[in-house]
């Protein structure tokens, strides 16, 4: 029943990304470039997740993928001196001079270069190849990182001890008396020996890093190759993937960088989305074509006479007078001031549209290509009630002891689709036994809601279920007293049932259907 409906908990707001060190990007960057990867990363929370990951294993791996962003997308790229970054960031510096240096690196600049979205998809791509060869511990090994952290474990205590030294200096200006300066001065020479001490062990340091990097640089410069190469060939899927998705089922306008980088994201080698989308594109242009040719003149009908300019009504006796050489002239001048006759056209008004519920099954029974379709159907409603700005909610459902999962897809506006709820409907499967009563119960509450009043419902399965007489009975009165229509579309590939349907649907028809008469009265109607 409606009450298995989860609640809805509130949204939680997502924490800010830690901030960026300004020493350790090998990458120059402007203001420009840190604030379009400023907003990707604050937005996508694959890179926030890839970012966390990366950190497990060497200390700067988030101002590496900022790094290869604005290798990524700057026309002119400039690598920063060795003496302007960390030398715990050594690592980085080997890594990106193999992306830069390699063909596959310029190859993927051409496409990424000044566009934001592509540069952070890639990104995203990239820093996923050189997470998996970090956990590969190739050409690196565990004891190779951990020498990295060490590392810049001493720069954080050589930066420690230099503040002490400059807050020591501080209160030695503003102290008075012999005892207090001489304590200080000894504690000042103190930190002075610490400082020279945590300078020698970093240079120490910083030169046997230096030695393990060289000496494995060619393996690992073949490995981020390859992990470029990966990029590419996913880039190419991905945005085509995605503008595919936009064109099927987009809900209107441009999104975001950060939005079309999750978005092709999810969609790379996800085959149910691809198969999807693809299926959502041949139904939709059916339905919209359909639409468009019963409805371009249907709805108008010869009224009477009236004044005007539109050729194609004119009167017969207006178009005697073309063959006269005044008459002629008069006719041009009425055309141009709309005084010709012509016949008037009154339109019979269309029933108006109400919202729509659609019950979608998501039983172990309607896996496979048998989701697919319900789905393609479901997306291509979608699109036909955003169009008329009319609102619609998707219920999909499977055992009774499985939480109803609702969706109101169209915002109060109407005709605005939110990407996260269309991907989340696309993918959302919850498998397990079948109940109608429930979906249909929740349904029903629906549509005594304000908002989705004169409203009808999509009913959307394979049909392999039973209802209880009793409950049939009581929801065939709610129907009539509600006053709506439930319109039952039967997946009848493989195994299918009827019987259930036509106990409590107005109207059925079946996806083998959906190129012929049956089609015509889904669409239409919708």
């Amino acid at each position: 029943m409606a009450g298995r409906t989860p609640k809805k908990k509130a949204p939680r707001k997502a924490s800010a990304p830690p901030v960026l060190p300004d020493n350790a990007n090998w990458i120059e960057s402007d203001r420009y470039d840190r604030h379009a990867y400023g907003q990707l990363r604050r937005d996508a929370a694959s890179l926030q997740e890839l970012e966390r990951a990366g950190q497990a294993f060497v200390p700067h791996f988030p101002s590496l993928l900022r790094d290869v962003f604005c290798l990524l997308f700057k026309y002119n790229v400039v690598f920063a001196g060795e003496s302007d970054v960390l030398p715990s960031a050594a690592i980085n510096r080997t890594l990106l001079t193999a992306l830069h240096d390699g063909e596959v690196g310029r190859l993927l600049r051409e496409v990424t270069r000044l566009d934001e979205g592509k540069a952070g998809l890639c990104t995203l791509l990239v820093g996923e190849g050189i997470l998996a060869m970090l956990k590969s511990e190739k050409p690196w090994t565990r004891h190779d990182m951990m020498d990295t952290w060490k590392l810049r474990q001493q720069e954080e205590d050589f930066r420690k001890t230099r503040e002490m030294l400059e807050h020591a200096g501080e209160l030695g200006e503003q102290e008075e008396g012999a005892g207090k300066e001489e304590a200080l001065a000894e504690i000042e020479e103190r930190l002075k020996s610490r400082l020279r001490g945590d300078a020698a062990s970093i240079r120490q340091k910083q030169r046997q890093l230096t030695e393990d990097l060289d000496r494995v640089g060619s393996e690992a410069q073949a490995r981020v190759q390859a992990s470029a190469i990966r990029a590419a060939q996913q880039l190419d899927e991905a945005v085509e993937e995605a503008e595919r998705w936009g064109s099927a089922v987009g809900s209107g306008g441009r999104l975001p960088a950060d939005r079309r980088l999750e978005l092709s994201r999810r969609l790379a080698g996800n085959d149910k989305l691809k198969k999807l989308i693809r299926m959502v594109g041949r139904i939709r242009s059916h339905a919209l074509a359909l639409r468009k040719r019963t409805f371009e003149r249907a709805n108008e009908e010869l009224y009477s006479v009236e004044q005007g300019g539109a050729l194609e009504r004119l009167l017969p006796q207006e178009l005697v007078t073309l063959h006269h050489p005044l008459l002629h002239r008069d006719f041009q001048r009425r055309l141009l001031e709309n005084e010709l006759l012509q016949y008037s056209l009154r339109g019979m008004e269309e029933k108006r549209k109400g919202p729509v519920v659609v019950c979608l099954d998501g039983s172990s029974s309607m896996a496979g290509d048998k989701e697919i379709w319900s789905k393609a159907v479901t997306l291509t409603l979608l699109e036909l009630t955003r169009r008329q700005r009319r609102p619609f909610r998707s219920i999909c459902f499977s055992s009774r002891d499985t939480a109803l999962h609702v969706l109101d897809m169209t915002t109060r506006r109407g005709n605005d689709v939110e990407p996260d709820k269309l991907m989340d409907l696309a993918e959302h499967f919850p498998g397990g036994g079948t109940d109608f009563e429930t979906p249909l119960d929740a349904a029903l509450e629906c549509l005594k809601k304000s908002r989705y009043k004169k409203g009808d419902i999509v009913f959307i399965t394979d049909g392999e279920c039973q209802v209880s007489p009793e409950w049939a009975e009581r929801f065939r009165k709610e129907k009539d007293r509600l006053s709506f229509s439930l319109f039952s579309i039967l997946i009848d590939i493989g195994s299918s049932s009827l019987g259930t349907l036509e106990e409590f649907s107005d109207r059925i028809t079946t996806i083998t259907q959906l190129t012929s008469e049956g089609a015509k009265d889904l669409f239409i109607r919708f």
